[in-house]
C-alpha cells in the first residue's frame, strides 16, 4: 500500500484544444479538484487567464505520476507541493519550468522554501541564495487554451509626471 499525503499542483502554459483534452482526462484519472475535498475537476472550473490549480488528499508518494510525466512530455510548466510523510520524506516543491528539468526544493507544510546549512555553504553567496529562492518561487503562467477569449486588461490610472510629482529645487 502506498504511502498518502496531500498535495497540490499548479499547471501553466499554451495548449492546444486537444491537449486540454488530453490533460483533462488525466486530471480526471488522478481525482484532482480545484478545491480540497471539492468536486472532481471539470473543464468549466478553469478560469480563463489564470493558471490551473488543483489539490488532493490521499495522494500516492505525494505525486502526481501520470499529469507529471504528461506535463514533462508535453513542456507544459508546473510547481508541485506535497506534504511529508513522518520517517519517509519532507514537504517538498517540485519546479518544473517546461525544459524537461524537476527541481526539487525542500519546503514546510506550509509551502515555506527552506534551506539547510550545507546547500548554504554550497551556494557560497547571499546573492546565489536569493537565486536559489526566486527560482523555487516560479511563477506559473496562465494556462490558456487555443481559442481562449482573454479580458483586455483594465487600464491602469497613473498620474502624469506633471500631476503625480512635484519639482523641488
Amino acid at each position: 500500500m502506498a504511502d498518502r499525503v496531500s498535495a497540490s499542483i499548479i499547471i501553466g502554459g499554451s495548449l492546444s484544444t486537444s491537449a486540454f483534452a488530453e490533460l483533462v482526462a488525466i486530471i480526471g484519472n488522478e481525482g484532482l479538484s480545484i478545491d480540497w475535498d471539492g468536486e472532481a475537476f471539470e473543464p468549466d472550473h478553469r478560469t480563463v487567464g489564470q493558471p490551473l490549480s488543483l489539490c488532493a488528499h490521499e495522494v500516492a508518494w505525494g505525486y502526481f505520476d501520470e499529469l507529471e510525466s504528461w506535463c514533462v512530455g508535453n513542456q507544459v510548466p508546473f510547481a508541485r507541493w506535497s506534504g511529508g510523510y513522518g520517517g519517509e520524506w519532507g514537504p517538498q516543491r517540485i519546479v518544473h519550468q517546461g525544459d524537461g528539468r524537476l527541481i526539487s526544493y525542500a519546503v514546510t507544510e506550509d509551502d515555506v522554501v527552506v534551506i539547510a546549512r550545507e546547500a548554504l555553504e554550497k551556494l557560497g553567496s547571499f546573492e546565489a541564495v536569493l537565486a536559489y529562492f526566486a527560482a523555487a518561487d516560479f511563477a506559473v503562467l496562465p494556462l490558456v487554451v487555443e481559442g481562449d477569449v482573454l479580458e483586455p486588461a483594465a487600464p491602469i490610472d497613473t498620474p502624469s509626471r506633471a500631476e503625480g510629482s512635484a519639482h523641488v529645487e
